[in-house]
């Protein structure tokens, strides 16, 4: 299986790092990530001025652009092949309601989808990934099955995009997943 990951926390993120560790026991796994903190960047794409891809030490690339324009860049022209899934994440924090409409880590999801290939989102509901690395270490080996599980279905839903938020709790600790509908998140001030 050959897998793209990118976020929007940028290539030095731990969240993403996590994520590479568990999908490299899952297949071939692809690294293109923003060389820097894109959050809150939405679907948007880097129209007016050229996009660099900067091949990094550990094979993966860093892009001067937002999460879309790395899964672009990465299907286009970076990859030798189409990924089978497009992974986002971790995002340091949680990604609900419309939160997933201004979210660069669902937007790279999204553009994956965009173009034909099943794509999951995954989010840390921690709100501080820094103090919270040690749950979500703790949660390696829930976050493997899940993915596992996910990635070998035997028809992935089309035209679907899975968001999943992990809980800020030690992965013992996590009771099972619940599959819902996104939902409204209404922000007071």
């Amino acid at each position: 299986m050959n897998i793209l990951i990118s976020n929007d926390d940028g290539i030095l993120a731990r969240g993403l790092a996590v994520l590479g560790e568990v999908c490299a026991s899952l297949g071939q796994v692809t690294v293109v990530a923003p060389d820097r903190e894109q959050s809150g960047t939405s679907h948007s794409l880097t129209l007016h001025r050229p996009l660099h891809a900067t091949r990094r030490p550990d094979g993966a690339f860093q892009v001067d652009g937002t999460p879309t324009d790395c899964v672009l860049l990465a299907i286009g022209m970076l990859m030798p092949d189409k990924p089978d899934f497009v992974i986002s994440g971790i995002n340091h924090g949680q990604n609900m309601g419309e939160d997933v409409l201004y979210s660069g880590t669902v937007a790279a999801a999204m553009e994956g989808l965009a173009l034909g290939i099943p794509s999951i989102a995954i989010s840390f509901a921690g709100g501080d990934l820094r103090a919270d690395l040690t749950h979500l270490r703790k949660q390696i080996a829930v976050l493997t099955d899940l993915l596992r599980h996910l990635t070998t279905l035997p028809a992935f839903p089309g035209n679907t995009l899975l968001n999943v938020n992990l809980p800020p709790v030690e992965g013992g600790a996590v009771k099972g997943v619940r599959l819902t509908r996104l939902g409204r998140r209404v922000y007071s001030n």
